[in-house]
């Protein structure tokens, strides 16, 4: 329930702050769904429910999209390695799904191109078999050429039906190092296939929220008429008397709010959610995955605008691929500690050396080029002796019935997901939720646009031709670039935002990225928290090692007119910030503040 977004979400309570969503569920405090848990399944669940005229509420105890679902690496992915589990309906799905996403969310969504290094032959077609039925690693054996090629065949059979990338090829050593020289000489083969990446995932899952919060606006009624209605930092606490005990975070102030289902959606933490609401489960079973961020163009050019994706000495599958002009490097796959926050470690950062050394020996790394790392807490089933990388990546829904304020209410809770798939885990789970409130599906997600996506632009050409005509007045073709890139084509309704004030528009110094108008967008449209929000969640400039302290004291400076901030109220966002910059992402930000 709680995580890392949950442990460090709560702020001082000293300041009262008034948001209107709070309001919005306080002054009517029944739904007839209330779904717990902010990341990308229970927002799809939500924007689901809306479209079908559910009345529905969510509560996210941390920022929306800020436990796992933040904490990905980046990829839309059918999950080739999942064929080695069995798991072939998982893969499926995946693969329609992904190539779904890249037709309704292109503004997130992009093509990526994969290549797969490859050492041996035959190699592990021994060991393959006892894998697939075993679902133990045993001794580490590298996966050779004759096992990539058959999974990248059937991989490629699952796209035959609305597929939108081309099909996998593979390369022997010379070809393949003259397009990537600074591979590791020693390799036999390269197979290079497609999948996709999600550049910006939260602002992915804003979209989908949104999406929701438009669906239930009843009539175009005000949002205290609203179908659909969810608020970030609010937490489920307890079951009491009177129903579903929900405080705020940030003010501290609890009320009890009553639903028809309650759906659990907090990931790795449905258990820890279930107890707080008064029935022990024991679903969960997580793995801990990390990640870093390096700003080495060294190590850019040589992935050659491709992500490397292969297997380390280890067994486990690793990948390098560039996100704009930095690299990401990842994960790890290892059991969670509940007890602890899902930090990088030491040891983890010498593990990613030591992979990029394997496939690029000639490419030195060091620590001073990490400018951002991360961690989360997949929300696997609970395993038992089955090594991490061969639990299941499958979701089931669980049914139990709670006594909640004199009546028995469906709980629902997911265990297990993943990103590529949260649409159709999120259309499987509604169907789950309709069924109890005896209703029927009015429409459905498969082929409807995500927030921004809608009309964006089809080729780089159209980018530009957008660019250019929304370049006009004070907006640069840079800051038009930013916004569409950052929204998609609701970049439209920023734009206008930015333009319609009674005072200009102020572009930040410490960035051209950011402007005074554009945050208090953020706080009218975006539910914005904490000063933190804005640099890791509204837009990518801590990811990119792109965090000052100036930034930190303007973008203060501009949340305070909007919130209501005083000083002291800034200057203990600006230490929250720097707090969580520092414990959780590795980022030390030299501070302005005596």
């Amino acid at each position: 329930m709680l995580g890392n977004a949950g442990k460090n979400a709560a702020a001082d309570k000293g300041e009262a702050v008034t948001r209107p969503q709070v309001e919005a569920l306080r002054s009517r405090p029944h739904a007839q769904v209330l779904i717990i848990g902010g990341g990308i399944n229970g927002v799809g669940t939500f924007r689901d429910l809306a479209l079908q005229g559910v009345e529905v509420a969510l509560v996210e105890r941390g920022d929306y999209c800020q436990g796992a679902s933040g904490a990905s690496s980046h990829m839309i992915h059918g999950g080739i390695r999942y064929l080695e589990n069995g798991e072939f309906r998982l893969v499926r799905e995946s693969v329609v799904e992904r190539n779904r996403l890249l037709k309704i969310a292109p503004h997130y969504v992009k093509p990526l191109k994969t290549t797969i290094p490859i050492f041996s032959t035959f190699s592990g077609i021994l060991a393959a078999p006892v894998r697939f039925l075993t679902h133990k690693q045993g001794k580490p054996q590298e996966r050779g050429a004759f096992l990539i090629k058959a999974g990248l065949t059937m991989y490629d059979s699952f796209s035959r039906d609305g597929g939108t990338v081309p099909r996998h090829e593979f390369k022997g050593r010379s070809k393949a190092l003259a397009e990537l020289p600074a591979l590791n000489p020693g390799i036999k083969y390269a197979a290079t296939y497609y999948d996709a990446s999600v550049h910006n995932p939260e602002r992915l899952t804003l979209d989908v929220l949104q999406d929701g919060e438009k669906a239930g606006l009843a009539g175009g009624g005000a949002a205290g008429t609203a179908r659909a209605r969810a608020t970030n930092y609010l937490a489920a606490t307890a079951v009491t008397a009177d129903g579903v005990e929900l405080t705020d975070q940030l003010t501290g102030e609890s009320f009890t709010f009553t639903a028809d289902v309650l759906v659990n959606t907090t990931g790795a933490w449905v258990d820890a959610t279930n107890t707080a609401m008064g029935a022990e489960t024991r679903f969960m079973g997580g793995t801990k995955g990390s990640h870093i961020v390096l700003d080495h163009p060294g190590l850019l050019a040589a992935c050659n605008g491709r992500e490397i994706f292969f297997e380390h000495t280890d067994g486990r599958i690793v990948l390098i691929y560039p996100m704009g002009d930095r690299v990401l490097v990842g994960t790890t796959d290892v059991n969670a500690d509940m007890a602890k926050d899902a930090v990088c470690t030491e040891e983890e950062i010498d593990y990613f050396f030591d992979l990029i050394g394997h496939v690029f020996p000639e490419i030195p790394v060091t620590r001073n080029e990490i400018v951002y790392t991360f961690s989360g807490v997949r929300p696997l089933p609970r395993h038992d002796e089955t090594a991490p990388g061969f639990v299941s990546r499958d979701y089931r829904i669980e049914r139990s019935d709670r006594a909640v304020a004199g009546a028995t209410v469906p709980v629902l809770s997911l265990v297990g997901g993943k990103w590529t798939t949260f649409r159709a885990l999120s259309e499987h789970l509604a169907n789950d939720v309709l069924a109890i409130l005896g209703a029927e599906r009015k429409t459905s997600t498969a082929k409807l646009a995500i927030g921004g996506g809608a009309g964006f632009p089809a080729t780089d050409a159209g980018v530009e031709a957008w660019i250019a005509a929304h370049a006009t007045g004070a907006i640069s073709a840079s800051r038009a670039g930013v916004l569409l890139t950052r929204y998609g084509t609701r970049a439209d309704t920023v734009i206008a935002y930015l333009s319609a004030g009674a005072a200009p528009d102020v572009p930040f110094e410490s960035t051209h990225e950011l402007s005074t108008r554009e945050i208090a967008f953020m706080v009218e449209h975006e539910q914005i928290g904490h000063l933190v929000d804005v640099l890791i969640r509204r837009t990518s400039l801590a990811f990119r090692g792109l965090v000052t302290a100036e930034l930190l004291a303007e973008t203060a400076a501009a949340l305070a007119g909007p919130l209501g901030w005083s000083k002291a109220k800034q200057q203990q966002e600006i230490r929250h910030a720097e707090d969580v910059l520092d414990r959780f992402h590795g980022v030390q930000v030299q501070s302005l503040i005596a």
